[in-house]
């Protein structure tokens, strides 16, 4: 059952992050930016948006971890901010809408969960919960990051947001520590919270 559990968690994981890019996408396109759209990725083709690294390796290393959060993401939708009117801000929407297609999903599946209270359609609002409250924290290359910049001058906005290079490493160490800086912890917290104000406890 374990084993079933862990399938399905990841199945569930691995499409709603396919729906949180295809957001970006869309939104990008919305906002004067064709890239995703061209580029095939406005698809729920699974095979057009598994990165090996973060769809199957980054959740993987974390089960296998012990960490208190399992999490993973498709491969990012391109986006070519120089087609936007208004390139940061713009930008900026286009992050937020990924999050908050996850939130939405959550949302709806809570009122599902109500009528129909089957242990599948509580792991779909968990993993939108999570993926969406990752995915805001402002630490590159995750969408926070695009977010919070616009709180930035530009010339420090584009030295922050250069960091998502080594960004990813230290979102793994933070997700991986057991400490006060531990990432597990927080997401856990403001998960948990997240999931009272829908009515799941």
């Amino acid at each position: 059952m374990d084993i079933l559990y862990t399938i399905i968690s990841l199945v569930i994981l691995l499409f709603s992050a396919i729906l949180h890019e295809i957001a970006h996408g869309v939104a990008a396109e919305r906002l004067g930016d064709p890239t995703a759209r061209l580029a095939g990725r406005l698809t729920l083709n699974p095979k057009n948006h598994i990165d090996p690294m973060m769809s199957l390796a980054l959740p993987l290393i974390l089960l296998f971890a012990g960490s208190p959060i399992i999490i993973g993401a498709a491969k990012p939708v391109p986006v070519d901010p120089f087609n936007f009117r208004d390139g940061r801000k713009d930008l900026a929407l286009v992050s937020l809408a990924g999050p908050l297609t996850n939130v939405a999903i959550a949302v709806v599946f809570s009122f599902i969960l109500k009528i129909f209270p089957l242990e599948i359609i509580a792991i779909v609002v968990h993993l939108n919960l999570l993926l969406a409250i990752f995915n805001l924290i402002p630490i590159p290359p995750l969408d926070g990051s695009k977010i919070f910049s616009l709180l930035l001058p530009e010339k420090y906005a584009n030295a922050f947001l250069s960091l998502g290079t080594v960004g990813i490493f230290i979102i793994f160490f933070l997700l991986l520590s057991n400490g006060p800086l531990s990432l597990g912890r927080l997401i856990s917290s403001l998960l948990y919270f997240s999931e009272k104000l829908l009515g799941l406890y």
